[in-house]
């Protein structure tokens, strides 16, 4: 059930109006187009003058609890800039609600690929396996940032970091079900938490975490060869466990004979020939970073977990119209089959 007026529920055209004159300057020319890939915060791009920005809010309507925290996403940001870590440029922050309604910030748009397919100047064998070490290598720079340097060294708690994720999906996907249980229920993901939580290592590294790292979270230049030159979606950023990005990401990365199970939606151009598997790609992340990936099962399982928690919060918004992507509707059948996949993990049917 999209929302025809879901846009005009996210701006207040003159009211940005003034507050982009008062922190910008004036500017000829004011044009927004709001950008429907992105499924937690909401990103629109604005042309104001010479400005050519990317705005990020919360999604209108209802949402659970800590989730959707663009202040956190800026300060990290913003903090990063100075680092080798590719990031866009900040440009202010906003917590005044009679703007538009939220909190936002603005950002320097970046001009690239967002790999959701396979763009053709990378279609080699060479370039594929390139555009994979840039993308590995650079979640691995991520987990080496020095966060005192940075002044990130008091962003979260990383001590029970991955206890806390665990119970914090299992949260948002209790907020989701309040709503969506009334449509199916999906008894197989109480299992998958309880599972989960029974499983928690006692030991893990403690670095900085991006949270969301996948393929079409990070932008490659418009070169060749393929350049990353930016990493998005920082909110759910902190300090906490590494390999919980790097078990998030494998969900993403896709190998020839995987069952078909909840896979439609992944990027299966990454079985073309010179890609890696996921076992290589692990390889050069722990060649890189000299650590291992141990208890793959439980990271993995975890990440299938997290997305479906996220997709059956995206179901719920999109059942009380609070989405304007009438791809929110899948989640229905989506989310069951995320489900399979994460417990045929567990049970170690889907060997990395």
């Amino acid at each position: 059930m999209t929302n025809p007026n879901y846009f005009d529920r996210l701006i207040d055209e003159p009211a940005l109006q003034r507050y982009l004159e008062t922190t910008l300057g004036s500017a000829d020319e004011f044009d927004i187009d709001y950008h429907r890939e992105g499924k937690s915060n909401e990103t629109l791009f604005l042309d104001w003058g010479d400005y050519d920005l990317v705005l990020r809010r919360p999604p209108a309507g209802a949402t659970a609890e800590s989730a959707h925290d663009v202040h956190r996403e800026y300060r990290i940001l913003d903090a990063l800039q100075e680092t080798d870590i590719p990031v866009p440029q900040t440009v202010a922050s906003c917590d005044d609600h009679s703007v538009i309604g939220a909190d936002f910030y603005l950002m320097e748009r970046c001009q690239g690929t967002v790999l959701r397919d396979e763009p053709e100047r990378f279609a080699t064998p060479q370039y594929r396996r390139a555009l994979s070490e840039r993308f590995i290598e650079t979640i691995a720079a991520i987990h080496t940032v020095d966060t005192a340097a940075v002044g990130l060294d008091d962003l979260g708690h990383p001590d029970g970091y991955t206890e806390r994720q665990v119970d914090r999906w299992t949260s948002q996907l209790e907020w989701a079900f309040e709503r969506t249980e009334t449509e199916r229920s999906i008894p197989l993901l109480w299992d998958v938490a309880d599972w989960l939580a029974a499983n928690v290592p006692d030991e893990y590294d403690h670095t900085l975490v991006h949270g969301d790292y996948k393929p079409d979270n990070v932008m490659f230049g418009p070169e060749t060869p393929p350049e990353l030159t930016a990493v998005f979606d920082w909110e759910l950023c902190t300090r906490g466990d590494p390999a919980m990005d790097l078990g998030w990401l494998l969900v993403y990365w896709p190998d020839e004979g995987d069952p078909e199970y909840g896979s439609s939606a992944l990027p299966q151009f990454l079985t073309r020939d010179g890609y890696p598997t996921r076992r290589e790609l692990v390889e050069r992340y722990e060649t890189a970073t000299g650590r291992e990936f141990e208890q793959q099962r439980f990271y993995r399982t975890f990440g299938v977990f997290k997305m479906a928690s996220a997709c059956e919060m995206m179901y719920r918004r999109y059942l009380e119209g609070n989405a304007d992507d009438e791809s929110y509707s899948k989640m229905k059948n989506r989310v069951p089959d995320l489900a399979e996949r994460a417990y045929q993990i567990l049970d170690g049917n889907e060997p990395l």
